[in-house]
C-alpha cells in the first residue's frame, strides 16, 4: 500500500523489492539516501526459481544483516552437483570457497529470502511502496517522475526522484517494454516451470542438473526439507507436449515429461506430495537487455539474464546491485545523489564493470543450457562427464561459485555495510 502521509521526492526510485532491488535500497538507504522502493506483489510470494544461494554471496548477504537467519533457515550445505541425463547420472564434489565461515552454498526458499531482505531494506529506512504497480517514468536522469498506483486502492501518487533503478525481474517489465515483450514470439522461447515437494528421496547437499530433450532444469533440498523441481522448455516442445496429451494442464504435462524422460526425478518424486500448485512464467529473455539511453540503472535480471541452468541470477542479481551502488555511491561521496549529467558518465563506468564481471556468465550458461537441450550434444556431453566428473567441479569455478563477492570489495562506505539484525524467523508478509 502507499505508505500514510508518504514523501514524494527521493534520492532514488528502485522499481522491483526482489534481491537486487532490496539490496540497491539497503545500500542507498544506509548511506544516508532518500529511498522509494516499489514492488507490485504481497510478500511472501512464491517464485520460478531454483533458490540456491551460491557461498560466494553469502558474505555480502551477512553484510545485508540476514547471515544469521540464512544460517538457521537455509537446506543443508551443498557440497556435490550431479548431471541427470535418462538413465544416467554422474556426481561430482563442488568446490569450495575459500571463506571460514561460508565455503559451501545453501538453497533458501525465494519467499524467505525476499521478506528477509525487504525487512532490512524497511529498517535501513527504505520507503516501501507494496503492493504498487508503476505506470509511467517519466522525464530522465536527475529529474524523474514515477506515476505508481495503489493495487488495492486504485490510489495514484507521482512521486519524483534523481536517480531511478530498475530492478523488476525476469517476469514483469516496465510501461515502456511491456508491448514488445507481449508481441514477440518465437518456437525457441523458455518457459519456466517450478514446483515444491516433501518427502522426496533427493539427498541434501546435492544440487542435480537435467539435461532435457528441448529443455533443462534442477533439483534441490532447501528450507525445511522441502525439495525445490525448476525447469526450463521450449514453446515447441511444450506445445507437443500438449498436443499429445490435450486433456492436461501445461504444468501437468511437465511434471509427466520430467518424470518421463530422467530416471532420477522418478526415483525423487517417488513417494513425494507436492506442495501447492506448479509455478509457471515466461518466456525467458536470456542475454543482456538494454543500454543506458534512457538513463535508468538496471540490476539483476533487468540488466542481462543468464540461462538459468548454471543458478547464477541469485549472484547476478546481488553482486550487480553492489557493483551499482559502488558506482552511485563513490561519486560525490555517500550521502549526495548525483545530479543528471553525472549520472551518463556513471552509466557508461557502470555498463563496463557490468559486462567485465557479468558477460562471461552469459556466454557460459548459453553454451551449457544449448548442450543439454539436444539430444546429441546432451549425449556427448554426458560421455565426457563421465570419463572427467570433474569438469562439473571446473565448471562451478568457471561460473563464478566460489570467488567470494562482499559489498566491501566494491568500494562502498564502511557506514552502509553496518548489518541490521534478523531474527531467525521468516518475516510476516507487509
Amino acid at each position: 500500500m502507499i505508505p500514510a502521509a508518504a514523501r514524494t521526492t527521493f534520492d532514488a526510485i528502485v522499481v522491483g523489492a526482489g534481491p537486487a532491488g532490496s539490496t540497491v535500497a539497503i545500500q542507498l538507504a544506509r548511506a544516508g539516501w532518500s529511498v522509494a522502493l516499489i514492488e507490485r506483489q504481497h510478500f511472501p510470494r512464491r517464485k520460478v526459481c531454483g533458490e540456491c544461494i551460491a557461498a560466494s554471496n553469502l558474505p555480502m548477504l551477512a553484510a545485508l544483516g540476514i547471515g544469521d537467519a540464512i544460517d538457521a533457515l537455509a537446506g543443508p550445505t551443498l557440497r556435490q552437483v550431479t548431471l541427470l541425463r535418462g538413465d544416467s547420472a554422474v556426481t561430482a564434489d563442488l568446490p569450495a570457497a575459500d571463506h571460514d565461515r561460508y565455503p559451501w552454498g545453501r538453497a533458501l526458499g525465494r519467499e524467505t529470502l525476499d521478506s528477509l531482505l525487504l525487512e532490512q531494506a524497511q529498517a535501513a529506512g527504505a520507503l516501501v511502496f507494496q503492493p504498487c504497480a508503476v505506470q509511467a517514468i517519466l522525464g530522465t536522469a536527475g529529474a524523474w517522475f514515477c506515476e505508481v498506483r495503489a493495487l488495492e486502492s486504485a490510489a495514484l501518487l507521482r512521486l519524483r526522484a534523481t536517480v531511478v533503478v530498475d530492478a523488476h525481474g525476469s517476469w514483469e517489465d516496465l510501461p515502456s517494454d511491456r508491448l514488445k515483450r507481449r508481441l514477440a514470439r518465437n518456437a525457441a522461447d523458455l518457459f519456466a516451470f517450478k514446483a515444491n515437494f516433501s518427502g522426496s528421496a533427493l539427498r541434501g547437499g546435492q544440487i542435480s542438473v537435467l539435461a532435457l530433450d528441448g529443455g533443462y532444469g534442477g533439483m534441490v533440498v532447501a528450507d525445511g526439507g522441502m525439495t525445490t523441481l525448476a525447469c526450463c522448455i521450449r514453446r515447441d516442445r511444450l506445445n507437443e507436449l500438449r498436443g499429445c496429451a490435450p486433456v492436461l494442464r501445461a504444468s501437468d504435462a511437465v511434471e509427466a515429461w520430467l518424470q518421463r524422460e530422467c530416471a532420477g526425478v522418478r526415483q525423487a518424486l517417488q513417494g513425494a506430495l507436492r506442495d501447492g500448485p506448479w509455478l509457471a512464467s515466461g518466456p525467458l529473455d536470456p542475454g543482456i537487455r538494454r543500454d543506458a539511453r534512457d538513463g535508468i540503472f538496471r540490476v539483476g535480471n533487468a540488466a542481462g539474464e543468464a540461462h538459468p541452468i548454471l543458478g547464477e541470477g541469485m549472484s547476478m542479481a546481488l553482486q550487480s546491485a553492489a557493483l551499482l551502488c559502488s558506482h552511485l555511491l563513490g561519486y560525490h561521496g555517500p550521502s549526495a545523489a548525483p545530479d543528471g549529467a553525472a549520472q551518463a558518465a556513471l552509466q557508461q563506468g557502470y555498463l563496463a564493470a557490468w559486462r567485465c564481471a557479468f558477460a562471461p556468465r552469459l556466454r557460459l550458461a548459453a553454451v551449457f543450457a544449448h548442450l543439454a537441450m539436444r539430444p546429441r550434444s546432451a549425449a556427448a556431453l554426458m560421455k565426457l562427464v563421465q570419463a572427467w566428473p570433474g569438469l562439473l567441479t571446473q565448471g562451478a569455478r568457471w561460473g563464478g561459485k566460489v570467488r567470494i563477492a562482499t559489498l566491501t570489495e566494491t568500494a562502498v562506505p564502511a557506514h552502509a555495510l553496518a548489518p541490521r539484525p534478523a531474527s531467525a524467523a521468516a518475516p510476516q508478509a507487509h
